[in-house]
């Protein structure tokens, strides 16, 4: 089994740069290996990732990891250009998350078309290609259906080789078997083909459902001659809240429960929702690793930062275990 590696997000910026920068760095003293940030143009996000994490990157030495950039929004050759040089600038901690784009209200404000999902896969597939090989000492040609570069050489290099670990998340069959085959991290995480989160999120991911999703991931691996075992596994928490009080927590599971039309029983043991105790926090952690071979988890991905205080004895107790 793989050892514990959380991701914490970078926290929200309230106008002052030290206080800011002293959040981050009690995020790593908490136990965080990872500093991420997600790529939205609305719904409460604020922040562009890139810079973001060029300007977080000096107050801390926890990884930097895009969860995920739009394939949509940026040419791939100035993707490589921005992801390389803040390899190179951070001395290679580097995680680039990319996926296919799935909020429909960035499509809409940005007035960029929401194609099928299946047209953005392939685009997806195509930019991979790109930055793969721009990442890479030889010139680049490529002249596929969406994107074209014509001799280009991927400057500058990298720290980390071939490339920045390159993670890429989804929750249906074709998406997980694409990143099966090409990631060295796979978010498995709820189908968002609807364009939004909603119940339908969370009850896309108990155990039978996650457990065929990481056979997705296993199939695409092994159709590309990887080895599954290879491919670190990353899962998003739907819900936490870490309470010592069992009244407490009983009650937040039976409201969401009723709200989502679910057994509280069934909710609480989803592996998306951490609702408990300290010791029942780790212990569900363990089971998700045990259970789904799950290590990495991501604990928050919201548009506004929580408070990540009562997670740190969990923290504590399980990274790098």
């Amino acid at each position: 089994m793989r050892p514990f590696r959380f991701t914490a997000q970078v926290p929200d910026f309230l106008g002052s740069l030290t206080n800011w920068r002293a959040q981050i760095a009690r995020l790593e003293a908490i136990g965080f290996s990872t500093l991420a940030i997600a790529d939205h143009f609305t719904g409460g996000y604020t922040m562009e990732p890139l810079v973001t994490l060029a300007a977080a990157s000096s107050a801390t030495s926890m990884r930097l990891q895009t969860a995920v950039l739009g394939v949509d929004y940026r040419h791939p050759v100035l993707l490589h250009r921005m992801v390389a040089s803040l390899d190179l600038l951070t001395d290679g901690r580097v995680e680039l998350g990319i996926g296919a784009g799935w909020m429909r209200s960035d499509y809409d404000a940005a007035g960029i078309p929401l194609d099928r999902a299946g047209l953005r896969i392939d685009r997806l597939a195509e930019t991979i290609a790109v930055l793969k090989a721009l990442f890479g000492p030889d010139p680049v040609t490529f002249d596929g259906e969406h994107v074209h570069v014509h001799g280009l050489i991927g400057v500058p290099a990298a720290v980390q080789r071939p490339h920045p670990p390159l993670l890429i998340g989804g929750g249906g069959k074709r998406m997980l078997g694409f990143a099966g085959r090409e990631a060295d991290i796979v978010g498995v995480n709820a189908n968002l083909s609807a364009g939004d989160v909603g119940g339908h999120s969370v009850i896309d991911v108990g155990w039978e459902r996650m457990e065929e999703k990481i056979d997705w991931v296993r199939a695409g691996a092994q159709s590309a001659g990887r080895r599954f075992d290879d491919i670190e596994l990353s899962m998003a928490q739907w819900l936490l809240y870490v309470n010592e009080s069992r009244r407490e927590c009983e009650a937040l599971i039976d409201k969401l429960a009723h709200r989502l039309g679910v057994e509280p029983k069934w909710l609480e043991e989803a592996p998306g929702v951490l609702v408990g105790s300290v010791g029942r926090v780790i212990e569900k952690l363990q089971e998700l690793r045990e259970r789904l071979g799950i290590a990495y988890v991501q604990v928050h991905s919201g548009p506004r930062g929580v408070d990540l205080e009562p997670l740190a004895p969990v923290v504590a107790a399980l990274a790098g275990t």
